[in-house]
């Protein structure tokens, strides 16, 4: 199965992204804490060269919490600032603030060299669709000033928020890239909502997410499902439908409602906390700064 999604107003907000780069002087870029490397749109990294760089985990609250420590680590060990979050949590937005004023320090002294005093920091926070970014604003700001939404694409042209007199953030609508090289980011990428439903085979993927699951977090799922012993992903997708009664009118069953459960119950977090990437798994990351 093939996993793609790339309308036309992505390469847009694409180009105007390379305008309003110029403006900034840190990228905060979002990810997925469950699925680090493919929500990390590799565009970015071109885009953002010579730019402070600064990565929020976010939904970690979602994620293996083991797993979220490795993955700052990871950052870390690639001189990357990276800060786990749940962005509609504002209790974490204090550590956002702190690391924002270390990533932009040498900035922030050039200009009191300078003598120029109380130029806020400008953030550009960019990430693909769905990933939680105007959530994360308006915690950060304490109001609703950009949309939110819980499908991909609710942001659609550019904002400015000025959160303090010492930062203010630009909004970005969520970008992917043209072609996804490996099928396996599409794939992770359709779990966790950042490409529409209704363009993909609903089964075929919660069949894909049960064998990842089924490798990693066997007992959560036995737990959560109520099933019986190590089995096939097929046998164990049955009988997840026969055990929630996702039923057809006919007595058969309703794979596609179980589908649509199963992946709404990853999604939110009612099957547990998840990460379906690891560090050790993973490339290096090429985030020039």
């Amino acid at each position: 199965m093939q996993y793609q999604w790339y309308p036309g107003h992505m390469t847009k907000a694409k180009r105007q992204m390379q305008e309003d780069i110029k403006l900034v002087d840190l990228v905060i870029e979002l990810v997925d804490a469950r699925v680090p490397i493919s929500s990390h749109n590799p565009d970015i990294d071109a885009l953002c060269r010579q730019k402070a760089r600064m990565v929020l985990l976010n939904k970690a609250d979602l994620a293996d919490e083991a797993k979220n420590q490795a993955w700052c680590d990871f950052y870390k060990n690639q001189g990357i600032f990276a800060v786990r979050l749940d962005a509609r949590n504002r209790g974490g937005m204090k550590e956002v603030h702190r690391v924002i004023q270390d990533a932009c320090k040498e900035k922030i002294e050039r200009n009191l060299k300078r003598g120029i005093l109380n130029r806020p920091v400008r953030a550009m926070v960019a990430g693909i669709p769905n990933v939680g970014k105007s959530t994360f604003i308006n915690s950060f700001a304490g109001k609703a000033c950009a949309k939110t939404g819980n499908k991909p694409g609710v942001t659609k042209g550019k904002q400015w928020i000025r959160l303090n007199k010492q930062v203010e953030l630009l909004d970005t609508p969520g970008i992917l890239w043209p072609k996804f090289e490996d099928q396996a980011i599409g794939k992770h990428l359709a779990y966790i909502g950042s490409i529409r439903d209704e363009i993909i085979n609903r089964e075929g993927l919660a069949l894909e997410l049960l064998k990842e699951l089924l490798e990693r977090y066997p007992q959560l799922l036995a737990g959560r499902f109520a099933l019986l012993e190590p089995q096939t992903p097929l046998a164990a997708f049955e009988q997840i439908a026969q055990n929630r009664n996702c039923l057809k009118k006919g007595g058969g069953l309703d794979m596609d409602k179980a589908a649509g459960l199963l992946l709404e119950e990853f999604r939110s977090g009612k099957l547990g906390r998840i990460t379906i990437e690891e560090p050790r798994e993973q490339p290096a990351i090429a985030m020039d700064q």
